[in-house]
This record gives C-alpha cells, sequence and structure tokens, in this order.
C-alpha cells in the first residue's frame, strides 16, 4: 500500500502550534549561527510568511466578492489583481516571487540546467525581500537580506521552509491575521531577548513593563513618541491598550528613533505587522547627536533609553539642557531632559530608569534633579521590584512628567506642587530563578492609584496614602529630603497586623526563646570541643 499523502494544512494554526512550530524552526538553525543572527532570520521569515498569507487571504475574499457581485471567469481575472483592492486593506502588494507558495516549491533551492540560473533558497528569499521592498513604500530600508550569507546553512533554511508551509498566519473568526502574527512576533523577541542576554535589553522591555507606562498614561490619541524605541514595543503596547477600550488607534501618531540599524529594521517590521503606521525616521540614528524629529512636540512621550551610557554625544551648548548639563560620563539625565524637551504644552511621559536616578548627586545630577522638581514636571515616582529585567541586574524605576498638573483634561484634581510616590518593590511573581514579572493586578494596582489621585475619568475611587506603599508629597516635603526622589523616603512602611498576643507576654515568650537558643548554643559547643579533643 503506498505511503499516504501529508495533506495541506488550510486551518490557521491555534496560537500554542504557532508558537511551537516556529520556536521549533528556530532550533534548525540555532547551531549554525548565533543568537542574533538567527533571530534575523526567523523574524525575517515569519514575516515574510505572514504577508503572503494576508495576501492570500484577500485574494480569496475579493475574488468572493466579485462573484457575489456577478462576475464571470474573465472580469474576475482582471480585476483581482488591482493593487488598490490589497493595500486599501492595509494588506501589502506581494510580487509573484515572493509569494510563499514559489518560495515552499523551491524549498530547495533551483537547480542549474542550461536553460535556468541555478538559485539556493537564501538567494530566493533575498529576492523575495528585495522585492517587496520595492513594491511597498512603507517596507522600504527594512526587511533583511542575509538568507545566502555564508554563515546560513541552506539545507537548514529548506527545511525551515518546510516547516513554515505548515503554519498560516490568516484570520480566525474575528482574529485578524496580523493579531496572530503580533503575538507570535511579540513572543520571539522576548525568547531571542533572553537568549541574547545582556543585549537582548537593547531591543527588548518586558511587557509588564511597558504596561505601567501604557496604563498610567492612558495614550488614547494625540503624537506619542518614543527616543529609543528598541524593537517598537511601547507603540504596540498602546495600540492594544487602545483598541481594549475601545478607541480607534489610528486617532495616535507613532513617532521614534532608534540607534541601531539591525533593532530599526526589526520595530519597522513589527509596527507593520500590527498594522501601526509610524514615523521611525528615514534611518536610525543616535538621538543625542541628531535628533530625527526636531520640531516634534508629543503628546506622550514612552521611553526605556539604555541606562547609565558612558559614552554618549553630548555637547554642553545642547539647548535640551534646560535645567542643568548633564554629566559626560553619564547619559541618565540626558534623556531626562531631551524626553521633557519634547512634551507639548499639555504633555505627558514614563520613563524607565535606573534608581540611582532619583537620588544621586553626581556630576550636577542632585541640582538638576532640584530643578525638576521646582519647576514642578515631576507627577509620580515609581520604585519597581527587582529583576524584572532579565538582561541586567540593576533595580529599575518609573519617573512620571506632566508639563501641566493643574485639574483639566488629564485629571479633575490639581496636583501642582505635589509628588505621588508608589513603592511597588514587593509587587510581581517569580517566572523562574532568575525574572519577576508583574500580574495583571500588580499593574492595575500601580495605575488605579495614580489615577484616583490624578481625578481621571478612569478613577475607580478616591486617593488616599497607604503606608507601605504611596504617598503624594509637597514640594516642601522634597526639598526637605534634599530633593530624593526614592518612594520608600516618603511611604513609610506598612503596618503590622496585630497577632492578639500582649505586647507583654510576647516580649516573655520571646526573651524565653532567645534564653533556649543560648543554651542550646552552648551545649552544641561543649560537644564540638570534646569532638576536636578527640581528634587531636
Amino acid at each position: 500500500m503506498p505511503p499516504r499523502k501529508r495533506a495541506a494544512v488550510t486551518a490557521p494554526s491555534t496560537m500554542k502550534e504557532l508558537k511551537d512550530t516556529l520556536w521549533k524552526a528556530a532550533d534548525k538553525l540555532r547551531g549554525s549561527m548565533d543568537a542574533s543572527q538567527y533571530k534575523d532570520v526567523i523574524l525575517g521569515l515569519v514575516f515574510l510568511k505572514y504577508v503572503s498569507d494576508a495576501f492570500d487571504e484577500r485574494r480569496q475574499q475579493l475574488e468572493a466578492e466579485l462573484r457575489a457581485d456577478g462576475l464571470d471567469d474573465e472580469d474576475v481575472a482582471s480585476l483581482i489583481d488591482d493593487r488598490d483592492e490589497y493595500t486599501g486593506s492595509t494588506v501589502f502588494w506581494v510580487p509573484d516571487e515572493a509569494r510563499w507558495e514559489y518560495l515552499a516549491q523551491n524549498a530547495k533551492g533551483i537547480q542549474e540546467t542550461t536553460e535556468t540560473e541555478g538559485s539556493t533558497p537564501g538567494e530566493l528569499i533575498n529576492r523575495a525581500m528585495i522585492a517587496l521592498m520595492s513594491e511597498n513604500e512603507g517596507l522600504k530600508g527594512t526587511l533583511p537580506t542575509i538568507f545566502n550569507s555564508d554563515s546560513v546553512d541552506q539545507r537548514r533554511l529548506g527545511e525551515l521552509l518546510d516547516l513554515l508551509n505548515d503554519t498560516r498566519f490568516t484570520g480566525e473568526g474575528a482574529r485578524k491575521a496580523r493579531d496572530l502574527l503580533g503575538e507570535v512576533y511579540e513572543y520571539f523577541l522576548e525568547k531571542f531577548a533572553r537568549a541574547e542576554g545582556k543585549r537582548g535589553g537593547e531591543f527588548y522591555t518586558p511587557a509588564g513593563v511597558v504596561r505601567v507606562l501604557v496604563e498610567v498614561l492612558e495614550p488614547y490619541n494625540g503624537r506619542v513618541y518614543d527616543p529609543a524605541c528598541g524593537s517598537g514595543g511601547m507603540f504596540v503596547q498602546a495600540e492594544k491598550f487602545i483598541e481594549h477600550h475601545g478607541g480607534n488607534p489610528t486617532d495616535i501618531a507613532v513617532y521614534g528613533q532608534e540607534l541601531n540599524e539591525r533593532t530599526w529594521r526589526m520595530a519597522k517590521m513589527n509596527l507593520a505587522i500590527h498594522g501601526i503606521s509610524a514615523n521611525l525616521a528615514d534611518r536610525w540614528g543616535d538621538t543625542f547627536a541628531q535628533d530625527k524629529h526636531p520640531d516634534l512636540l508629543a503628546d506622550y512621550v514612552m521611553a526605556n533609553p539604555p541606562f547609565n551610557i558612558k559614552d554618549w554625544a553630548r555637547r554642553e551648548d545642547d539647548k535640551r539642557w534646560k535645567f542643568g548639563v548633564p554629566p559626560a560620563g553619564n547619559a541618565n539625565y540626558g534623556w531626562i531632559q531631551h524626553i521633557i524637551s519634547k512634551l507639548a504644552e499639555k504633555g505627558s511621559a514614563g520613563v524607565v530608569m535606573a534608581n540611582g536616578t532619583m537620588s544621586s548627586n553626581s556630576g550636577g545630577e542632585g541640582e538638576i534633579r532640584a530643578r525638576l522638581v521646582e519647576s514642578d514636571l515631576v507627577s509620580c515616582m515609581v520604585a519597581l521590584p527587582t529583576q524584572l529585567f532579565r538582561s541586567t541586574g540593576i533595580p529599575v524605576c518609573v519617573w512620571f512628567f506632566a508639563k501641566d498638573k493643574s485639574a483639566g483634561a488629564k485629571g479633575s484634581i490639581d496636583r501642582r506642587g505635589e509628588v505621588l510616590f508608589i513603592d511597588a518593590r514587593n509587587l510581581g511573581y517569580m517566572v523562574d530563578r532568575a525574572e519577576r514579572a508583574l500580574s495583571d493586578d500588580d499593574i492595575a494596582k500601580i495605575a488605579d492609584t495614580f489615577h484616583a489621585w490624578r481625578g481621571t475619568e478612569s478613577a475607580k475611587g478616591e486617593y488616599a496614602d497607604e503606608p507601605g506603599f504611596c504617598y503624594s508629597a509637597t514640594l516642601a516635603e522634597i526639598k526637605e529630603a534634599d530633593y530624593a526622589l526614592t518612594p520608600g523616603r516618603y511611604v513609610g512602611a506598612a503596618p503590622l497586623e496585630d497577632d492578639g498576643e500582649p505586647i507583654e507576654e510576647k516580649i516573655a515568650r520571646l526573651t524565653k526563646e532567645l534564653y533556649e537558643q543560648f543554651d542550646e548554643s552552648a551545649r552544641l559547643q561543649a560537644v564540638v570541643r570534646e569532638q576536636l579533643g578527640r581528634v587531636g
């Protein structure tokens, strides 16, 4: 009996199947290249597969629509390649040589003949990427073309094409294709960030940390900016937040800048997958050396810039240093002042920073911080738990800034002259021995506290100081603390639970236990001495 042919996979994959299949795909190349290389190969191929699947799905929908209108085969054939029917539905136009069906048929490459020039799988994929970029303005300069390099095993690449051929990124009911791939892409960014360790932190901020910024700031509309955008996670979470709350993601305009070329390309792909139209500038670049958005004034800035950079493009006469020139050996207060310089009249910002920024006095940082406080720009300080970042052991916090803390559209309670301090160091749960994560409840507790304090429309109750967790301090109190902004200085200690035991009885019991421990220690010391004497 002849072997059965494997049936073609047409049904959409479940999320678990997608993730499992794609991580197996990554493993196929793990042995022949390092994490950063196979990250580019895998994410590039996943993107190509998504683009082609979404194109095929739209093509099928379009054919069904045309036939429902009573058109015959000839009319359908003449209209089904109308590019506007695809781009108008936010689907990229995919030329023949970039369609997955063609690549899958030639997963082992094309053999050279007297009439045909041979091609490796890598050459075919490179051509597909180039064709996609030439046909879609938004993808220009974005996609990787490294698939035929010496470090890429062509046999394994062909196996990878076969494996991906069984994975479909098409809609599943109301779930859009890009939602499926967007989740897979984010999953891979996290996986690769872990694989690359410290370097992974250059392009990936843990989703829980990003959500703290988004949930507090509530960027429903306006211009959103990230001066160190990595792979675009801030923008993706902002879009998810808006959709979750019934808003329209097109109500925000996204601007970003990224220093690393490969990370910039990842961000462009990530945002394209999520259908986010973004201005990440014409190319990558150093925000300090050349601000790619010099005239931008943003309604929201969300950022996780690299901490404690010692070698950075610093000019003492930079107009951004309105509160003092940052020290040459640390860019932290350079980032803070750059971000403040980008805020519109009613703008607000959330910035992840190393804990040292809250109290450091070296290099004039204390004076800069004092001026920021006295200018009433600091809205809220949040101390986060340790081990949220696998890539660094540095404890982190979030600075929230607001150009206007008076009662108005962003809050019904006038908080001028006050700063909210939140000590969230005890929140979170351990994912494994090395990494902690924030739960939905943890994120909600932080955000709800801020919104109650500010009196926003989303506030769920009235604000009250909570010993050990939150405290609203006046500028006078902060000045008295020498402008240190560490939440622990202000929130105090959480009250101890009363166990019902009278204090006199507790002291007597504990004293008795202590004496018993002393006696036991003396007994054990005597035994050890005796044993040592025998050995001697």
